[in-house]
């Protein structure tokens, strides 16, 4: 049990609530956003001093039961009550992630000529790409695999101010983030995804920031804009699919319109692989 991060994450989820959003009456100037700790505790179902000893990091783990009472009071998502139950010790799978691909997928995605595919692990660390992605990415591929990082790309690039401030752009930066939360409170003990956050937390004020937030959510679809030297500007339809029998391996697929200038940009970039 994490009491901290379970405490921190309690009062950010807390704090984004209204009483209109759970059904109570709006009552008087509150000086601070948010419910009030015993607004939750009522609409919970459990006294005011325990869950206050819950926010401030002293109580005793929850059992599920009380888990579920919480996630109800304040709302949340799927990915956010799964998230819930991580930092307070009431796993919901494995807490050992693998990187290794199933021979299986790395089958298909060497398949899909004409679209880009790459495999991430829960630390957004590429581990595997077909020739579309690799040659999409800048040779992604033949790159050691601690310069792969996706989070470590977004926000150590000199521009990630301007980054957030595109709605597109900024979408992914903040969703990477809040999907890395995931990643973090499902395997607490991973070396590889502590060191990451705590970088990104020394080195980046722009990922500290969205990091206490404390948002929670699982990646799947999203556009996104790609800039090639070569075939030019590409939009595409971001598909992230977990991989089967592999929780901690997500399968990403860039698609565009048929027969759209997006899509001829992509058939000239197999032409130009195939050319080499």
């Amino acid at each position: 049990m994490n009491r901290q991060e379970l405490a921190a994450f309690l009062r950010s989820r807390r704090a984004r609530l209204r009483p209109r959003d759970v059904g109570l009456p709006e009552q008087g100037n509150r000086r601070t956003p948010g419910l009030r700790r015993q607004e939750v505790a009522q609409l919970a179902g459990m006294s005011i001093d325990y869950y206050i000893r819950l926010e401030q990091g002293r109580g005793p783990q929850p059992s599920r039961q009380v888990l579920n009472s919480l996630a109800r009071a304040l709302v949340l998502t799927q990915d956010e009550r799964a998230h819930l139950f991580r930092v307070a010790g009431q796993p919901v799978e494995s807490t050992t992630r693998r990187r290794d691909v199933p021979p299986s997928v790395l089958h298909l995605i060497s398949f899909l000529e004409e679209v880009p595919a790459y495999v991430l692990d829960a630390a957004y660390t590429i581990v595997a790409a077909n020739p579309m992605a690799n040659a999409l990415m800048d040779g992604v591929m033949e790159q050691p695999i601690e310069q792969r990082n996706v989070i470590r790309w977004c926000f150590m690039a000199p521009d990630i101010a301007a980054h957030l401030d595109d709605e597109e752009r900024g979408r992914f930066a903040r969703a990477s983030v809040a999907d890395l939360r995931v990643a973090a409170g499902r395997y607490p003990d991973d070396p590889e995804i502590q060191v990451l956050v705590a970088e990104m937390l020394a080195l980046s004020p722009e990922f500290a920031r969205l990091w206490a937030e404390h948002e929670v959510e699982v990646r799947r679809m999203q556009r996104k804009t790609i800039h090639h030297p070569a075939v030019g500007e590409i939009h595409a339809i971001c598909q992230v699919l977990p991989v089967p029998d592999r929780d901690d391996l997500r399968l990403v697929l860039y698609t565009t319109e048929p027969g759209s200038p997006s899509h001829l940009a992509l058939r000239r970039l197999r032409e130009l692989i195939a050319a080499r």
